[in-house]
């Protein structure tokens, strides 16, 4: 799988798994999860500019890059988000990190954010790009963003309905949902060595079929858990900062900032143009001047 340059890769066993790792640079720690449908690749354009300042870690979470591929169980337990932040804080385990900053895209800002809420004392300072979160979404949900978000019903259908019918072609399918997320509706945005990793990974049936168990999850024991913390009334209480593109899905709620008020005791924002859904590969220097100031505080 594609390195970052500057970044070393190492695999570490984390909460009965593997997870394959990149780490650069010195300073604090940073922890970057990417999302659907990427990897580690996700963070190319950021991470050696925050690597000047933190100690910058990528793992692949558990289905994707070159990470271990547990398999499913009947509830979807195996792909939750509260299973795969165990995962991460094992990672911090293995590192001897006691706290860490972390920063999450799409799939991987639903890991970081219940982390903070299963794992608060682990946590520094948050950075969510792009969701709102899942019980909130689902419950957005109209004629228009049912059909930008279909892949939320596509990819959760039984065993083996979407694994068959993306792996008739797996990279042209990644391909035609990348640059359908984007600003511009084409791949410029993603460099040959991201698009590389990525179409790899969406050839390989095992991988495809771990992206539709992360959005089975979603749908179900996701979805349930965040109803719960809702009903709770609980918080997180890391400091949050949000970001959003003005032409990505969380604008399509509304009021995305307001459904983050609703889950943090200490919410910033910020909307940023000029890009879809990737914003770290479509805008990297507009998600650098979000996300530094918030991470730079003492």
């Amino acid at each position: 799988m594609s390195a970052i340059p500057g970044f070393t890769q190492s695999m570490i066993a984390t909460n009965g798994t593997r997870l394959s790792v990149h780490q650069g640079g010195d300073g604090p720690p940073l922890i970057l999860l990417h999302g659907y449908p990427q990897n580690h690749m996700a963070w190319s354009r950021v991470a050696p500019d925050l690597a000047r300042r933190f100690h910058v870690i990528i793992p692949d979470l558990r289905g994707y890059g070159d990470s271990d591929i547990p398999e499913n169980d009947p509830e979807n337990l195996a792909y939750s988000k509260r299973e795969m932040a165990k995962d991460i804080v094992g990672l911090m385990d293995a590192l001897d990190l006691e706290r860490a900053h972390i920063l999450g895209h799409d799939r991987g800002a639903r890991v970081t954010y219940r982390l903070a809420l299963d794992h608060p004392d682990r946590v520094g300072r948050l950075g969510i790009i792009e969701i709102v979160p899942t019980a909130d979404f689902w419950a957005s949900w109209d004629a228009e963003l049912a059909m930008k978000g279909y892949h939320w019903t596509f990819l959760a259908q039984p065993s083996p309905l979407p694994e068959r019918m993306i792996s008739t072609d797996g990279p042209g399918y990644m391909d035609w949902t990348l640059a359908s997320w984007t600003f511009a509706g084409e791949l410029s945005a993603f460099s040959p060595e991201a698009l590389a990793a990525y179409r790899r990974q969406a050839a390989d049936p095992t991988r495809i079929a771990a992206m539709c168990n992360d959005y089975r999850a979603g749908a179900t024991i996701d979805r349930a858990l965040d109803e719960a913390d809702r009903a709770a009334g609980r918080k997180i209480t890391a400091p949050l900062r949000f970001v959003w593109a003005k032409g990505g899905f969380p604008a399509r709620t509304g009021d995305p900032l307001g459904l983050w008020r609703n889950w943090a005791e200490e919410v910033s924002g910020v909307e940023i143009d000029g890009c879809g859904h990737f914003a770290m590969e479509e805008v990297p220097g507009a998600v650098l001047d979000a996300v530094l100031p918030h991470f730079l505080i003492d």
